[in-house]
């Protein structure tokens, strides 16, 4: 494999979303090498919260996530390395990870489209545009009305959720000379 060391992944949680490595993650590419430091943040796979369903934010592709951050976070950002290269090992690190076809396919079209919208982010792009434009044209119809019907219900639930809080935060005060009671405010987020 080459992912080197360790099959695990030593992680401690930062917030409700991000992620510090414990331990080294080594890679080596076609003619790279890469060292993922201790310390460096991740937070796995950057999957909004409403296709999380079809995407976890980790499986078998979690070291190639880890990578990937790195690859945008410390090299690509610093221009000492193109975004569509970065994308590139994302998916062949997904690839010798054993994640099947299509849904690593769907991965990087999906980081390639984000990776569009990064300065010099375009760079390369054209290259791999038709990969990128029929797999997302085949995947949305299957993708977008799950995706679209959870949306809903997220929202829905943070309307429930406010509804409820109202009276259980007014009933907080009236009680706090009592006994104070923590009443926590919902919050509304489409990402982990």
């Amino acid at each position: 494999m080459p992912f080197i060391g360790d099959a695990g992944v030593a992680v401690k949680q930062i917030d409700d979303s991000n992620w510090e490595l414990l331990s080294p993650l080594l890679y080596r590419g076609n003619t790279d090498f890469f060292v993922v430091p201790s310390g460096q943040r991740t937070d796995f796979a950057s999957v909004p919260r409403f296709f999380v369903w079809f995407l976890p934010r980790y499986g078998k592709y979690t070291k190639a996530a880890i990578l990937h951050d790195y690859l945008w976070r410390e090299l690509a950002r610093h221009g000492k390395m193109r975004w569509v290269d970065a994308d590139g090992i994302f998916r062949r690190a997904m690839r010798e990870l054993g994640v099947s076809f299509l849904h690593r396919w769907i991965m990087w079209s999906a980081v390639r489209f984000a990776g569009m919208l990064k300065k010099g982010g375009r760079k390369g792009w054209h290259e791999d545009l038709w990969a990128a434009v029929i797999l997302t044209a085949l995947s949305l119809p299957f993708v977008v009305p799950a995706g679209v019907v959870i949306l809903v219900s997220l929202f829905g639930f943070y309307v429930l959720e406010r509804i409820i809080w109202i009276p259980l935060a007014v009933l907080s005060r009236i009680r706090r000379a009592e006994r104070p009671k923590q009443v926590n405010a919902p919050g509304l987020r489409l990402t982990l």
